[in-house]
């Protein structure tokens, strides 16, 4: 029953089910829940859709009373007078009033209109609130052993044919399942007792009552409505054209409806409960395998810690030899060299010695001996033989890195598992955007691999169908590309790889870039005496030397139109206008060099420059509130200009290849302002 208790519980309120009312969408409520979560509005005003907390400011009216009319109500009723204050403001009686009022499910949100009849239009749920008092009687009761001498305990089952509650010892010792009781049934106490408490002749429940006639007892069903409705409501004609059924014969048939649903909910039920053993047996078994696994994996580590030992006694053998054979040569080697040295400081001192004599005859006697002898002591010591013959250094070196790194390396998480590529990545749609001519791609890899990615490639094409090219190479799972071409549509795709291999490609996403170039000018290509303000959109510039900027748009292909508006013209100088290249000189004059091609212009002429060339002077220039405009076509390749919306002089440069930037030279007689995001106007076309 405990299960049960959900469905039981009013979705407003929280408690068990009081009086509770079927809305039109077949959820309930409680009938005071309704009352709360009701809300109204003066009529003309539309009712909100739901309410959240609170009561109405007109709870205090009778609901049963009002005159509320449903969106979907034929529009008859009455007229609501209204009085008018002295400033105008139109005065709603209370009791006069005409107000829709509606009420929302709190589980769907489905708001319905309430009709004349208020809440009292809505049917009782009896069955439900049978079913309650039923769950609390089971729910309150507690019923004691019968059999117990002293200190009764609850029972834990009954015996319908003994009519006796037992507790389990009892029931074990006085009932058992066997013999002639074995045919006796036995149930849950709450069972039984629910049983009991119901009357004699229950089944024969009292009959409701029409809401409408509460004289009359439900005796038919409309099908088209889904209500029961009495002989009144037929007679007065409201369901004449409606399907309308015996009751009995609509119970039986739901009821074999709801039992054949239910028979498929039981076998749903039935695989639930065997898919809760399953995952039970699951936990258990992760438990044994879990244990046995750190078992193993200790088992494992012990005997590399047990190998590693062996062969750290080995190693250590291997270095006690070498220090000893090390020893006893240094040893040796010393008590030679002693022994060498006292004889040959014993013959020094006697040479010494004999040197001191005055007898010629007795010295010369000897000295030719002692010489030979001298000579061949010295020759004892020659060259390596006063040098150590072993160093302190140990012939032995060990270099464990390789095995550290091995050890940290070990890793028995996927040792079942089969090294696989990549799975395709999944492009994240929603995060994936344009800007201007940007891109911004993100993606993400679905499922869990024994290998980890090592890295993403994502490839676009050229905008116009052509083959993909590599963008980014990276573990980065957003990457954005900048630099592309305006009004152009790219196909993308993205891949993973690991160290197995390369896996297959992602789905193509298409994403267009802006139709129009949207910009400012670039501070950080910009010389140094130039001033930007206006968020990079307005320029000037502190020396009386032209200065180049640079917009921050790179064009190389399609159709480009920007304005310039003449902000500040003192003293007749003469700006230039045009595209150059990224690398064109910053200090001079915009068109001195070969990588800017420009137009420069005063008060009444202008001339086209390009490396430092002046071709096509044409009278007409430009003054403060002027705008200059620039066309570049890199369809056909040409440069054109503007003032004033006119195509000033003939086209100016044709030929254009590559990739270009707007670009202004100025001095600090002028100020402009940029202004981009611009269609191409029809009579340039």
């Amino acid at each position: 029953m405990d299960a049960m208790e959900e469905e039981l519980k009013c979705p407003v309120c929280g408690s068990l089910f009081k009086e509770p009312i079927i809305l039109p969408c077949s959820h309930n409520v409680c009938l005071a829940c309704a009352r709360n979560i009701i809300v109204q509005t003066p009529e003309g005003e539309t009712p909100p859709q739901s309410r959240s907390s609170g009561t109405s400011d007109y709870d205090n009216l009778d609901m049963d009373k009002m005159s509320m009319y449903s969106e979907t109500d034929s529009g008859y009723g009455s007229y609501t007078p209204c009085l008018k204050s002295p400033n105008g403001v139109r005065v709603f009686p209370p009791a006069l009033v005409h107000r829709h009022c509606s009420i929302t499910c709190p589980l769907c949100h489905c708001s319905v209109s309430l009709d004349e009849r208020g809440l009292r239009g809505f049917q009782r749920n009896r069955l439900l609130e049978a079913i309650v008092s039923r769950y609390q009687q089971s729910r309150a009761a507690s019923v004691k052993c019968q059999l117990c001498d002293r200190n009764p305990v609850d029972a834990t089952v009954m015996c319908e044919q003994c009519d006796v509650f037992y507790c389990t010892p009892c029931q074990q010792r006085c009932h058992p399942s066997r013999g002639p009781l074995a045919k006796h049934r036995l149930v849950p106490p709450t069972q039984a007792q629910v049983g009991s408490t119901q009357p004699a002749g229950s089944s024969a429940r009292k009959q409701a009552m029409c809401v409408d006639h509460e004289v009359d007892n439900y005796s038919m069903y409309c099908v088209s409505c889904k209500t029961p409705v009495c002989y009144q409501c037929l007679e007065e004609g409201r369901h004449g054209k409606h399907d309308v059924k015996p009751l009995a014969a609509m119970w039986k048939q739901h009821k074999c409806q709801l039992s054949q649903a239910l028979n498929g909910v039981s076998d749903k039920a039935k695989e639930a409960k065997e898919f809760l053993v399953q995952l039970k047996n699951l936990l258990q078994q992760i438990q044994e395998n879990g244990v046995e696994f750190e078992a193993c994996l200790v088992a494992q580590c012990d005997s590399l810690i047990e190998a590693l030992t062996r062969q750290k006694a080995k190693l250590l053998t291997k270095v006690t030899k070498e220090k000893e054979c090390k020893l006893k040569t240094v040893k040796d080697q010393i008590t030679h060299c002693t022994m060498r040295l006292r004889q040959t400081t014993g013959m020094m001192e006697f040479c010494l010695e004999v040197i001191k004599e005055n007898d010629p005859s007795g010295f010369l006697q000897i000295s030719e001996a002692l010489i030979k002898r001298v000579q061949a002591s010295q020759e004892q010591w020659v060259k390596g033989a006063l040098e150590p013959k072993v160093c302190p250094e140990f012939a032995l070196t060990i270099n464990t890195d390789p095995l550290m790194q091995s050890i940290l390396q070990l890793d028995f998480t996927h040792s079942k598992e089969i090294p696989t590529v990549p799975p395709a990545p999944l492009l994240q749609l929603e995060k994936c955007c344009t800007r201007n001519n940007s891109v911004t791609l993100a993606w993400r890899i679905t499922t869990v691999q024994a290998l980890p990615v090592e890295a993403y490639i994502l490839e676009l094409d050229d905008g116009n169908g052509g083959p993909y090219r590599e963008v980014y190479m990276g573990k980065e799972t957003v990457c954005t590309v900048d630099g592309l071409h305006f009004n152009s549509s790219y196909n993308a795709r993205v891949k993973a790889y690991n160290s197995t291999g390369v896996g297959a490609y992602s789905k193509v996403v298409v994403l267009k870039t802006s139709d129009v170039a949207w910009f400012t000018f670039d501070p950080t290509s910009a010389h140094k005496d130039i001033v930007l303000s206006n968020e990079n959109q307005t320029v000037t510039c502190n020396s009386y030397d032209d200065r180049v900027v640079l917009g921050t748009a790179a064009f190389s292909k399609g159709i480009h139109y920007w304005e310039l508006s003449v902000d500040r013209y003192d003293n007749h100088p003469d700006p230039a206008f045009g595209v150059a290249r990224i690398n064109t000189l910053k200090d001079m004059m915009l068109g001195k060099d070969d990588k800017a091609w420009a137009m420069y212009v005063d008060n009444n002429r202008s001339w086209f420059m390009h490396n430092n060339s002046h071709t096509n002077r044409a009278e007409g220039g430009i003054t403060k509130g002027s705008t200059v405009g620039i066309l570049l076509d890199l369809i056909k390749h040409t440069l054109t200009f503007f003032i004033n919306k006119q195509q000033h002089g003939p086209m100016a440069f044709e030929n254009l290849e590559g990739v270009f930037m707007p670009a202004v030279s100025l001095n600090r007689n002028v100020q402009v302002t940029l202004i981009t995001g611009l269609e191409v106007p029809k009579h340039i076309m």
